[in-house]
């Protein structure tokens, strides 16, 4: 068995030498502690450094993981209003390095861990946070058949099909029974809302712990983790930023529940919303509880997979991911509560 923590530099260096352009070893490799699902590692070379993101090994849930669909939706936002990494090269040949992989340019920027954004002042601050709006907005308008993602999702409701996606897959990872998630799973299937015709490229985890951005400023120069990306509704990703800053402040929650956030220049929930329909030309957004108790209900089934993962020895950190699986009950609390407001 390989080490999970651990590349096999050899076989890497080998590969690479022979399918990236521009490419001279020798390779050393470290593992970013970030990239929880899809382990993420720094490659550095005397004359260039690069990105690798790889499928965790072991058994994997069905359509987890799916380092392929990250390497496709970035390179077809390459052009876009949207910022990504350029994308370099893609191995589907798990007989490398263990796994699926694929390689990407690293770009040089800062990456906020809290939304609370502490290393910033509050004019940079405000402007991080309304870059944060305006690529929310540009990504959602992005003509998805003019990239060439039209086939990128199912047609139909993507609510429903989301819920039914991960319930699947929380009762696979289920270790022990969680009332909580089991009534909040139980709600969200009775109150779907009927489809209003939206779709759009959605992000599917947005957050900005998710975003890279400039160095000295507020200019957003990279949107990471594609993972959960797909065709879908853009309710879902603007719904997922207001859930985690519900959230405590801290390794708790990384939110902002209780912070001042008009001493700090950072918008209200309300403020945030009505920016983001601004830009997209929008009334308004009727029934918000659903969008978010939507994303509480997916972030505990994600939560409880990475939980799995620890348990059966396939976690990319696993000592922070079995605390994870305290956190699936309390994010289920919310969903509920959410779905009342």
């Amino acid at each position: 068995m390989r080490d999970k923590s651990q590349l096999d530099l050899t076989a890497l260096d080998t590969y690479l030498s022979a399918n990236l352009d521009g490419y001279t070893g020798p390779l050393e490799a470290t593992k970013f502690a970030i990239g929880q699902s899809n382990p993420t590692f720094e490659l550095r070379t005397p004359s260039k450094t690069y990105v690798l993101r790889r499928k965790p090994p072991g058994v994997l849930l069905k359509s987890a993981h799916a380092v392929e669909r990250e390497f496709r939706v970035q390179s077809a936002l390459a052009d876009s209003a949207v910022p990504v990494p350029r994308m370099m090269l893609l191995c589907e040949d798990d007989d490398i390095i263990g796994s699926a992989f694929y390689v990407m340019e690293r770009l040089q920027g800062r990456v906020f861990l809290e939304p609370t954004t502490a290393e910033a002042d509050n004019p940079t601050r405000s402007g991080i946070f309304d870059e944060m709006n305006r690529v929310l907005a540009d990504l959602h308008d992005v003509d998805v058949d003019a990239v060439g993602l039209s086939d990128y999702g199912p047609p139909g409701n993507y609510f429903e099909r989301q819920i039914a996606r991960w319930t699947k897959q929380y009762r696979a990872s289920e270790t022990t029974t969680i009332p909580e998630m089991d009534a909040l799973i139980s709600a969200l299937e009775g109150a779907i809302p009927n489809d209003d015709g939206q779709r759009a490229l959605v992000h599917g985890d947005y957050r900005i712990d998710n975003l890279m951005f400039e160095q000295n400023g507020s200019r957003c120069i990279g949107v990471l983790d594609w993972e959960l990306s797909t065709i879908g509704h853009p309710y879902a990703d603007l719904a997922a930023v207001i859930m985690q800053w519900q959230l405590p402040p801290g390794n708790e929650g990384r939110g902002l529940a209780g912070i001042d956030r008009q001493a700090l220049g950072i918008p209200s929930d309300q403020e945030f919303i009505g920016r983001y329909c601004q830009r997209r030309g929008l009334p308004g957004i009727k029934n918000f509880g659903f969008y978010l108790a939507f994303n509480f209900f997916r972030m505990a089934g994600i939560l409880q997979g990475v939980y799995k993962r620890a348990l059966d020895g396939n976690a990319s950190d696993p000592k922070r991911a079995q605390v994870f699986g305290t956190y699936v009950p309390v994010f289920a609390k919310h969903g509920l509560e959410a779905l009342k407001s």
